[in-house]
């Protein structure tokens, strides 16, 4: 890739996808591996979430 700029005149070497596979693949591991810090807020959250799901669900039953 070549790139001029008004005061610079040069060449930049850019490469592509050389190891940006692997940075995917290992931030991918490191975020499974800290999800495991998580896992009570997603469980309070999801059991929070299926609570109020399951009042509404009364609620339009008792409307009817």
């Amino acid at each position: 890739m070549e790139q001029t700029i008004e005061t610079f005149n040069g060449t930049k070497n850019v490469e592509v996808n050389t190891i940006a596979s692997q940075g995917d693949v290992q931030a991918g591991i490191e975020f499974i591996y800290h999800m495991r810090e998580h896992l009570l807020d997603v469980a309070v959250a999801t059991a929070f979430g299926l609570i109020v799901y399951g009042i509404i669900l009364f609620m339009k039953a008792k409307i009817k």
